[in-house]
């Protein structure tokens, strides 16, 4: 297991290292990397948690962003990007020691992860649909409000407009948080991040409240 893993690792970084996108966009690197060494490390708690394929779970969660590498230039490439990830990482996951079988659940896994819809038949199994719930479980986690708030410029709104944005997110996150993953475990783990957000925007929400005199 630790060595297709390992392997797996190398053959990531080299194609990030590859990358003219990402050679130009030193900050999208460390992102992707990071957000997917997050990603495989939820899939081995999930994986743990069900009974599923360790390895191969890692190792979906490795590659399904892999498509990151290329430039993206319209809102097609961000959709198609679980597809175009796993055209790329089959040739890759055909050299290691793993069953026909299990490339193809992964690859099915990567590819419907964005809109749970693949170009080729598979099967919708635990594993392939945790890829999917993993990349949605760390988008909801801590380090994702810190880089939404960053990205808005937050801190440059009005009193008024933060209100208004956290609001809005208030209103999507109470949403959210009755979705049902692939798994118990995914769920569990969904549930809670959800919990944190809507907790850290209540109290965010709050202070900003407080911070006008009526």
């Amino acid at each position: 297991m630790a060595q297709n893993i390992s392997r797996t690792v190398d053959f990531l970084r080299q194609q990030f290292d590859q990358s003219e996108y990402m050679s130009k966009n030193p900050a999208d690197k460390k992102y992707r990397l990071e957000h997917t060494m997050r990603v495989a490390n939820i899939g081995r708690q999930i994986a743990k948690g069900e009974g599923l394929d360790e390895e191969a779970l890692v190792i979906g969660c490795l590659l399904h962003d892999l498509s990151y590498v290329g430039t993206f230039t319209s809102d097609d490439d961000w959709l198609n990007h679980g597809r175009n990830a796993a055209k790329m990482a089959r040739p890759f996951l055909e050299t290691l020691d793993l069953s026909q079988e299990k490339v193809e659940e992964i690859c099915y896994g990567i590819a419907i992860h964005v809109d749970d819809e693949a170009d080729f038949p598979g099967e919708r199994s635990p594993l392939a649909l945790s890829i999917g719930d993993c990349d949605n479980i760390d988008r909801f986690d801590a380090y994702r409000i810190h880089e939404t708030l960053k990205n808005r410029a937050f801190t440059d709104l009005s009193c008024d407009e933060q209100v208004e944005y956290v609001t809005n997110v208030l209103e999507r996150l109470n949403k959210y948080i009755d979705m049902q993953m692939g798994t118990e475990t995914a769920t569990t783990l969904w549930k809670e991040r959800i919990a944190f957000q809507i907790e850290f925007f209540n109290r965010l929400q709050a202070q900003l409240e407080a911070s006008v005199f009526f």
